[in-house]
């Protein structure tokens, strides 16, 4: 079971970290992607952190912007999110493969239920 938390209301330009913490299955031997979904949208990769620790981006403009890190005793994973747009608005999700990162959100065996992130003055 995963559970993405830390969403919230935030200004243009400004920051939130989400948590995606885990029980039954220890995050440090899944790659761990983060997903969000806009209204009327469909699911788009953000990024994914693999096993090794290694960030893969799957939006151009977020590598700036977002980044991942883990916390094995915590069991947590989180996407510090910085200098945020109107745009970034979405609920977004975290997904754990026991393989390395992919894009494709039907490679992921577990899924958190999600947090709104929304991003307007």
């Amino acid at each position: 079971q995963l559970q993405a938390s830390g969403g919230g209301l935030v200004q243009p330009g400004g920051s939130l970290r989400l948590s995606c913490a885990a029980s039954g299955i220890t995050l440090e031997s899944y790659s761990i992607g983060w997903f969000r979904q806009a209204p009327g949208k469909g699911r788009e990769g953000v990024l994914c952190i693999n096993w090794r620790d290694g960030i893969t981006y799957y939006q151009d403009s977020m590598t700036d912007r977002f980044t991942a890190s883990r916390d094995n005793a915590k069991n947590t994973v989180y996407l510090q999110m910085n200098s945020l747009k109107p745009e970034d608005t979405a609920v977004y999700y975290c997904a754990a493969t026991s393989t390395w990162c992919r894009q494709n959100p039907n490679d992921y065996d577990y899924w958190g239920q999600g947090t709104q992130v929304t991003v307007s003055s």
